[in-house]
């Protein structure tokens, strides 16, 4: 009989923000386990709301929305994100030089495709949100993990990016504020890692979806702001500065110096043709939500949601014998350590796996974020105080005994 396997291709593709961790998380639940879930930042299951004049202006506009836009996206859409990105200071940005999607993801995985060839090396945080790692190598490029430092608020290694450069390199990626860590990069670090991009010749995508959850009364500083003469990819998206991820929109903006790469962006106006258009019902709302009040903002200083949250849970994990962590500056995450010398950790995925059994809490391990030293894990915020509490009890007991 003949059977068929995967392609070769997801060989090294890993994506265990939603593996086999979850899958177990999902069985339980099927089983009428109740699991309280730290594992990923998807608002609304937590009361996070869309704000009510999105929603009714989503609804005026659907009679409008019944057919495809253009492949870039409607025009609206485009002229609000283009005047945005004029506010972040990002150069040399027209209507055309922007694209809109469905989420940030369907882009970055576009954009990869049309930028790597067989071999192609590129330069991704280590730690990292999974899809970059992932959608690189589907594209047949070489990821590299340039080191984000622990011990400098975990800031991108400028040495060790300048060390990991070779004639292949073709790119950098930026995640800032950064998933899993939570941290915001200052015009400092990116101006250091811009002249490091400059000395190489390197094409900069810069991931910004988080750019408006930023607390503590920090600035977000675009990284193409700071890059003219270069030729920058920034995204973002609405999923979650407006609460509204299962809408699915988010956007590229191309900038600086697209004459070095004019082959690069008729690749993506070829690969976006292909896909026809984004979501014409959630672009029909960017205008609303990059023009009007944002409400997110509330969340985000003291006595706000998501600020209390974050100062909770913060708090708990340095108070946990043998557990650190850096103070995140916004988002939704933290990205704890558990000290070996007190736990003898080999394994992320089978901590979290262990923690889950007993615990019946879900949480992802670092090796999840391509980050290979053990003993790290990521949680969300999200949930309210009292799960958070819940979780924290939890999470406290089993480490009290936990030997892996």
């Amino acid at each position: 009989m003949r059977t068929f396997k995967k392609s070769s291709k997801l060989d090294n593709v890993l994506y265990d923000v939603r593996g086999p961790v979850l899958d177990e998380a999902n069985r339980m639940t099927d089983q009428g386990i109740h699991v309280l879930k730290l594992n990923i930042g998807n608002p609304a299951p937590f009361g996070f709301r869309t704000p009510d004049e999105v929603v009714k202006d989503m609804q005026d506009q659907l009679v409008d929305c019944e057919g495809y836009s253009e492949s870039r996206g409607l025009f609206s859409a485009r002229k609000a994100i283009m005047q945005y990105d004029q506010l972040k200071g990002i150069p040399n940005v027209d209507v055309e030089d922007i694209y809109t999607g469905n989420g940030a993801s369907e882009l970055i995985n576009l954009v990869m495709q049309a930028f790597l060839d067989d071999g192609d090396e590129i330069l991704i945080p280590s730690p990292d949100y999974p899809l970059w790692t992932a959608c690189a190598t589907l594209a047949g490029g070489n990821v590299v993990h340039y080191v984000c430092d622990e011990q400098q608020h975990w800031y991108p290694d400028i040495d060790d990016i300048r060390k990991k450069i070779t004639p292949r390199t073709k790119g950098i990626v930026i995640i800032n504020p950064n998933n899993p860590t939570g941290v915001l990069y200052p015009k400092e670090v990116l101006e250091q890692i811009v002249e490091v991009a400059r000395e190489n010749q390197l094409v900069i995508f810069s991931d910004e979806i988080y750019d408006r959850l930023v607390m503590d009364g920090q600035e977000h500083v675009s990284i193409a702001s700071l890059a003219p003469d270069l030729f920058c990819i920034t995204f973002n998206g609405l999923s979650k500065s407006h609460m509204i991820a299962g809408y699915r929109i988010g956007w590229m903006s191309l900038s600086g110096n697209k004459r070095i790469a004019h082959d690069v962006i008729e690749g993506i106006n070829m690969l976006s043709n292909m896909r026809l258009c984004s979501n014409v019902p959630a672009q029909s709302i960017v205008q609303t939500c990059l023009g009007g009040i944002q409400r997110s903002q509330g969340y985000l200083v003291p006595g706000g949601r998501i600020f209390e949250q974050r100062k909770y849970v913060y708090e708990r994990l340095c108070n946990m014998e043998g557990v650190s962590a850096v103070h995140p500056d916004a988002a939704f995450y933290i990205f704890p350590h558990l000290d070996p010398k007190k736990f003898n950790i080999t394994d992320d995925d089978q901590f979290a796996l262990d923690l889950l059994k007993d615990k019946h809490v879900l949480i992802v391990g670092g090796k999840g974020f391509n980050w290979t030293t053990p003993g790290y894990f990521r949680i969300v915020y999200l949930p309210r105080l009292h799960t958070l509490e819940e979780a924290m009890d939890s999470l406290e007991d089993f480490l009290s005994y936990y030997r892996q």
